[in-house]
């Protein structure tokens, strides 16, 4: 499939998949300009995750929306008939908690907007790049609702209590460059080479020992959870863990021999 048939629009209420091993392109099309997600695609959605979690040939994974909404939130209506602590509501919300444990490093691609749980499924990516089109804010406040598929705790933890406040209060949106300023956005660049650039960026990382990113991206989670000398403790833990294995070696070795490294995940 060549370069243009991968990046063109996705048939909505679909998900695509493209592999170019190491690195896995994900990209889903909700409903009309916004790209509104529906129940039915979120949960697809994470089924593909999952899968390429799963996938030995893949080792880093990057998710899209459109080339023109990352997405602008859920289908209000789907809302309106379900209560909060119903079981399926529960299981539901529970799509972006199941983002956020893919094992493999996810970085969101961000063009356009991307709002209330829109900007909640790009928190619960590992990395957010963004296009320079790319905006970011909260609007749930304005539904007389709150933010419930994470985006409270992941918001505070990255940017702190007063800023979080802020977006969540006042619905302010931010633009790639400001979320880059606020520690949200990793990286900036034009929307027509957005895609193409976080490709390269996944690439980079899928180039590293996998378990050794794998206990990387665990061990910062992990920082969120604990104290200092907790956190120092775990990963001294990780650390030790990971001289046990071929990878380890194979990395020492090559650095040794000048020459670039061949990981197999071992």
């Amino acid at each position: 499939m060549s370069a243009k048939d991968q990046d063109s629009a996705v048939r909505p209420g679909a998900v695509r998949v493209e592999v170019t091993a190491p690195v896995a392109s994900v990209a889903f099309s909700g409903r009309g300009p916004g790209n509104i997600v529906s129940r039915s695609l979120m949960e697809d959605l994470v089924r593909e995750l999952e899968a390429l979690d799963q996938d030995a040939a893949v080792r880093c994974i990057v998710l899209a929306g459109s080339p023109t909404s990352f997405c602008s939130g859920v289908e209000v209506s789907e809302l309106e008939q379900t209560a909060v602590l119903d079981p399926g509501r529960e299981s539901y919300l529970e799509c972006w908690d199941r983002v956020g444990k893919v094992a493999k490093p996810v970085v969101a691609a961000v063009s356009g907007p991307a709002i209330g749980a829109g900007f909640e499924l790009a928190l619960a990516c590992d990395l957010i790049v963004a296009g320079e089109s790319a905006s970011f804010g909260f609007d749930q406040l304005d539904l007389g609702v709150i933010p419930g598929a994470g985006g409270t705790q992941r918001l505070a933890r990255s940017v702190g209590r007063h800023r979080a406040l802020d977006l969540l209060l006042t619905g302010r949106r931010l633009n790639g460059s400001e979320a880059m300023e606020f520690g949200l956005v990793a990286r900036v660049w034009p929307d027509e080479v957005l895609v193409k650039h976080a490709r390269l960026l996944a690439r980079v990382i899928a180039e590293k020992a996998p378990l050794a990113v794998k206990a990387a991206k665990e061990s910062v989670l992990e920082a969120e959870e604990l104290d200092f000398e907790a956190g120092l403790v775990y990963e001294r833990k990780l650390l030790g863990s990971l001289f046990s294995t071929a990878d380890q070696k194979e990395g020492m070795k090559a650095f040794r021999d000048g020459r670039k490294p061949s990981f197999e995940g071992k």
